[in-house]
């Protein structure tokens, strides 16, 4: 799950902006909700969750769920949440300064081996923690004691996942990291089919606006998966689909029975055009 961060006040030119909610699974979207600026970044999370877990399990009642997400995210409420529905979790979590007295001797340890061999060095700890006062139990936290380019780079996560099935440095670089992958579906989503035209009056506009940006990503995406997955396009991102495959000049004839494309001979992609047409032709007939 991850959120697309924006200013919460206006900027000088009296322009507002939006922190839109995006739940993705792998390349698949799930949610693209619309929200104000001026909250906190996990509101409406916990209604958006429990509406795609319960869709999820209606078709698939015994399947496993990992929840993750940035520290945004990591608020007891959500966490109780998913403690309480079976639902695992692995979200980034705000250094301060308790946390960072926690690896003190990792981070001495991976200074030290840092300024011997003159790279970056990292250590990993596991440990259970609890805020002060905003959290309502200990909770397992995985912490990276990182010293490179001369400074100590501390970051740590929050789990529920169980110190047996997933030891620290695992946890953080391959389940935790690989969530790095979803800011490039948020970026085909903003950038590719310009997702960030919120430029209506009201609020319901620019959601309806954001519905239309995120079924463009949805077919461009079956697109991808069903018509393209033999071609040269199988990975390309939308925006590479859009311009090369879509954005091109042709002459369209409607007439009661059917609408014939007439495209230039130099159109250098007619073999990938016809691949596709004809893939989807046959999902269609299955």
């Amino acid at each position: 799950m991850e959120p697309v961060l924006g200013p919460a006040k206006p900027d000088p030119g009296d322009n507002y902006c939006y922190l839109p909610l995006y739940v993705f699974c792998g390349r698949h979207l799930l949610a693209s909700k619309l929200r104000p600026a001026n909250i906190d970044a996990s509101a409406g999370s916990i209604e958006e969750v429990a509406r795609i877990v319960a869709q999820i399990r209606g078709r698939w009642p015994q399947v496993r769920i990992l929840l993750r997400a940035d520290s945004g995210f990591a608020r007891d409420a959500l966490m109780a949440w998913c403690e309480n529905n079976s639902v695992d979790f692995l979200f980034g979590l705000a250094k301060n300064a308790r946390l960072n007295t926690e690896i003190e001797t990792e981070l001495a340890a991976a200074q030290e081996q840092s300024q011997r061999t003159g790279k970056p060095a990292r250590r990993f700890k596991d440990f259970t923690w609890r805020t002060l006062k905003s959290w309502s139990r200990e909770r397992r936290v995985v912490a990276k004691a990182e010293w490179t380019e001369g400074k100590a780079n501390p970051r740590f996560v929050v789990t529920s996942l169980a110190c047996e099935a997933h030891e620290a440095r695992h946890l953080y670089e391959k389940l935790y990291c690989a969530r790095g992958e979803m800011e490039n579906r948020i970026k085909e989503c903003q950038l590719d089919l310009y997702a960030d035209r919120t430029s209506a009056h009201t609020m319901r506009a620019n959601q309806l606006r954001l519905w239309f940006a995120s079924m463009a990503y949805v077919l461009i995406c079956a697109l991808r998966r069903i018509g393209l997955s033999h071609t040269q396009f199988a990975r390309a991102s939308c925006g590479t689909i859009r311009l090369k495959l879509l954005k091109i000049g042709a002459l369209v004839r409607t007439s009661v029975r059917r609408i014939k494309l007439a495209m230039p001979t130099a159109f250098p992609y007619q073999a990938e055009y016809h691949v596709a047409h004809a893939a989807l032709a046959a999902a269609a007939t299955a």
